[in-house]
């Protein structure tokens, strides 16, 4: 039987299971439920019919209850709404179970992108040993990030787990039960959680979906294209970043980063211990069982905290034996067994995930001054006495040769404390973990050299003395600093002690971009195409200094934050940018919705190796014509005055402050870092953190950071009658191509009807207008662009699938509207924030901003 389409498989599996579970759960047997069950179809057809006849939210909530409960108490109608909210949450819940079970169904997983399809292609070209050539170097980072942009405690994640499976097996009663108990289940937390929370809960992704999903892709590539060889290659590893991120964040301690290493050791380790259990009672032959016994016993010695000198080299080399044994002696029963756990410890060593440390450049050169002046104070002779009155450049040279020992007794300042220790502290992790899981350190907001040898001279002070095993990686975020990127890296690269440092990791030099607040600087073509342009410059600058750049992308989910169909963007890339390495963050929902099944988690990263491969052994020529880069660039100029004229609109902080829900980030409890990076009283748009600043948009349903500029740049070339010059850029570029796609998505998540309300307001209905005229010249001219009749046309499964989540969650947007809009109301009437009234309406802003999250997750 041929395959159906995409589209079909959708309804077919998603969208009628949908239907048929949502109907199962009003008829559970709660009071509550069955009632908020009734009303919540009444409400959602109220919503509708209210936004085609133009109405604002504050009339639909208030048309519904004049219609059907005209005599509930004013108390009573608050309480409705919130078991809406409740409601709803748990309707988002059951979407995503199934979309999770049908995954595998709605997805080609031998199709386009996977590895069975590369390795086909591949070997109808006779390309086999070019791609066994690259697969020896080309690796693939995900990077899992301590940045929340989903809501889920971990009892709900389970839940999701259990369900996914049971409506996988059609398992009514099952079904029945879960929904239940999801009826019965909080989904607020009362308190933020700490940064080990975070670690914890997505450690529990690397032991039950990573653990998996790498060692079957890695066991694919070994048996399928290198014929059962051993690759030395790790070609696929995984990043952390809980634990380790302190940027902005006060409450990540040298304490917490430890005990997050420990626990990605044990955790390892228990799955390594669950394997040689199950080994222990298949290798029950002469010569092996012995063996494997011995590996089973240290395994758990180092679970109940016992001593064992075994170390991951003990363990693969010991592995390795009872290999070779089954091999001559025992007919090679078993031995993909035995090799899959092999691969495994090859994957992931003894420390499972690699530990990034992250921190702000200005926060570094505050701890760096308070320690040049604990020591100079001390008499100590490490800094000469003028050091602060060096210029930049003699301060480089000099921190390049720099060389003594610190002592910490010496240093006053806390803050100061904790980074210096932060710097042991990987020292120690490496001892206990092995280099892998602690070696490279992230500047955020790097800006000169100096920011970089700054950290170079701490890391050696306090804790590499002899040898210097962590990678320094620059973060440039900002239009300008994307720009300075290539001669910053030129001066280090020409720094003779920094480059001997370099030559001692493999003269490999990480470079991190940050397409987050590249966006929200910068606009949505101007962050791609300034990123795009800053690694060709970056490329051609390392290749010059015969040093190997990776990039490492810090993607959010959205395409607004760089997210989108991230697969397609890395395929796009020509030769002119250094592509042996894929490395991105991966956060939120996109770890859930991206990774979080075993089937997903695997689609997804064969589809990342598969776009990091296919430019280098393809013969397409991707590079840009000097005409289609004329354009570009003049598309990204335009868009980017676009964008910063708005954003230097006297109204643009305050309709964020008062209009949207961005204060209200701050009181989710969903991550364990404050929602801003400074201290200032009032909204200063640079302590603007990229999350709730583009969550913000979202939750409005307007979506800015994702089109807005597009539009007008476009209008330019239609205006001028040159848009054939755009359209022969969308048809030969895939570059640009991915960039309009990604911001149909934007488009798409758009629904002006529900702020509509906003542009007869006295104080912003002049910028509401803006930024709809914006959205409808992005959406004429885009439409025109691509020739399609409607928005993502190109991708039907995905547009049905934001279509139900959109829709389930209309009701919420409404309800988060009219409490925002009596929020207002209370505070021209002078009403205080600590107001009963006033705290009711602003909890309803909050709980309702939950649900809107993570029915997001197809964003990513």
């Amino acid at each position: 039987m041929p395959t159906q389409p995409k589209l079909t498989r959708f309804n077919q599996n998603v969208l009628s299971k949908y239907q048929i579970y949502n109907s199962i759960f009003v008829t559970l047997p709660f009071d509550t439920i069955t009632r908020t069950g009734t009303l919540l179809p009444l409400f959602h057809a109220t919503c509708e019919k209210g936004y085609a006849n133009k109405n604002d939210p504050t009339a639909i909530v208030e048309t519904f209850f004049k219609k059907y409960q005209a005599r509930r108490s004013p108390q009573s109608q608050i309480d409705l709404l919130f078991r809406f909210i409740q409601y709803i949450e748990r309707q988002v819940v059951l979407f995503d179970a199934i979309e999770d079970a049908a995954f595998p169904v709605v997805n080609n997983m031998d199709g386009i992108g996977t590895l069975r399809s590369l390795k086909e292609s591949v070997t109808k070209e006779k390309k086999i040993d070019t791609l066994r050539q690259y697969l020896e170097e080309f690796k693939v980072r995900i990077v899992l990030t301590a940045h929340p942009t989903q809501f889920y405690p971990g009892s709900v994640l389970g839940i999701i787990t259990d369900l996914t499976e049971a409506i996988r097996a059609n398992d009514l009663v099952k079904i029945t039960d879960l929904l239940a108990q999801l009826g019965k289940t909080p989904f607020f937390k009362d308190k933020k959680p700490s940064p080990y929370d975070e670690a914890v809960s997505l450690i529990w992704y690397l032991e039950n979906v990573f653990y998996k999903s790498f060692g079957t892709i890695y066991d694919y590539i070994q048996q399928n294209i290198f014929d059962g060889e051993q690759i030395e290659n790790d070609i696929i590893n995984i990043g952390f970043w809980p634990g380790g991120d302190r940027d902005g964040n006060p409450f990540v301690t040298p304490e917490i980063t430890l005990n997050v290493a420990k626990r990605l050791r044990a955790t390892v380790i228990k799955n390594y211990y669950r394997d040689a259990r199950r080994l222990r009672r298949k290798l029950t032959f002469e010569g092996v069982e012995e063996r494997i016994v011995v590996l089973e016993t240290e395994l758990w010695k180092i679970i109940t905290n016992q001593n064992s000198n075994l170390t991951a080299e003990n363990f693969a080399s010991e592995l390795e034996v009872i290999k070779n044994v089954l091999i001559k002696e025992h007919q090679s029963l078993y031995l993909s067994e035995v090799n899959s756990l092999l691969n495994k410890v090859h994957l992931f060593g003894f420390h499972f995930a690699n530990l990034d440390i992250r921190q702000d450049s200005r926060k570094h050169a505050q701890f760096f001054n308070d320690m040049v002046d604990a020591l100079l104070e001390s008499g100590s002779d490490i800094f000469p006495k003028n050091y602060h009155d060096l210029s930049d450049e003699e301060q480089v040279k000099l921190l390049s040769k720099i060389k003594g020992e610190v002592d910490l007794s010496l240093i006053k300042d806390e803050e100061t404390l904790k980074a210096l220790n932060t710097m042991k502290a990987i020292r120690t992790i490496q001892g206990t973990n092995g280099e892998k899981a602690a070696n490279r350190y992230i500047i955020s907001n790097n800006q000169t050299a100096l920011n970089v040898m700054q950290l170079f001279a701490m890391l050696k002070l306090v804790a590499f003395h002899d040898k210097l095993t962590v990678d320094i990686g620059p973060l440039f975020e900002t239009i300008t600093d994307l720009e300075n990127a290539p001669a910053v890296m030129e001066e280090l690269y020409t720094n003779p002690e920094y480059a001997k440092h370099l030559k001692s990791r493999g003269n490999k030099q990480t470079i991190m971009l940050g397409f987050s607040d590249g966006t929200k600087d910068g606009g949505y073509l101007m962050a791609n195409w300034a990123i795009y342009k800053a690694k060709e410059a970056l490329t051609a600058v390392s290749r010059k200094f015969d040093i190997k750049v990776i990039f490492f992308d810090g993607r959010g989910g959205p395409p607004a934050r760089g997210g989108g169909k991230t697969h397609n963007f890395y395929a796009s890339l020509g030769p002119t940018i250094e592509d042996k390495e894929v490395q991105l963050t991966i956060q939120g929902q996109t770890i859930s919705s991206n990774f979080g099944t075993l089937e997903s988690s695997q689609y997804n990263l064969e589809q990342l190796i598969s776009s990091g491969i296919h430019n280098s052994i393809s013969d397409r020529d991707l590079s840009m014509t000097s005409e289609n880069r004329e354009v570009m660039t003049d598309l990204a100029e335009r868009s980017y005055k676009t964008y910063s004229d708005f954003k230097a609109h006297p109204k643009f902080i305050s309709y964020l402050e008062h209009m949207s829900t961005l204060k209200y980030y701050a009181k989710t409890n969903i991550g364990s870092r404050p929602s801003k990076r400074g201290k200032a009283q009032g909204l200063v748009f640079e302590d603007l953190r990229a999350i709730p600043f583009v969550g913000s948009w979202s939750q409005l349903k307007q979506n800015v950071p994702g089109f807005y500029g597009v539009g007008t740049a476009l209008k330019h070339y239609e205006d001028s009658g040159e848009f054939d010059k755009v359209r022969n850029l969308y048809n030969t570029s895939d570059f640009f191509k991915t960039l309009i796609e990604n911001s149909m998505m934007s488009l798409s998540k758009s629904f002006f009807d529900l702020t509509r309300y906003m542009s007869e307001d006295p104080q912003y209905g002049e910028f509401w207008t803006i930024i709809y005229n914006e959205y409808e010249t992005s959406k004429r001219l885009i439409l025109k662009l691509t020739g399609y009749k409607e928005l993502m046309e190109e991708e039907p499964a995905g547009k049905a699938s934001i279509a139900v989540r959109e829709s389930i969650v209309l009701p919420l947007l409404t309800i988060q509207q009219y409490a925002l809009k009596k929020i207002q109301e209370l505070e021209k009437a002078g009403v205080k924030p600590d107001d009963e009234e006033m705290k009711v309406y602003a909890s309803m802003v909050t709980r309702s901003l939950f649900g809107n999250i993570n029915a997001s997750r197809n964003s990513a």
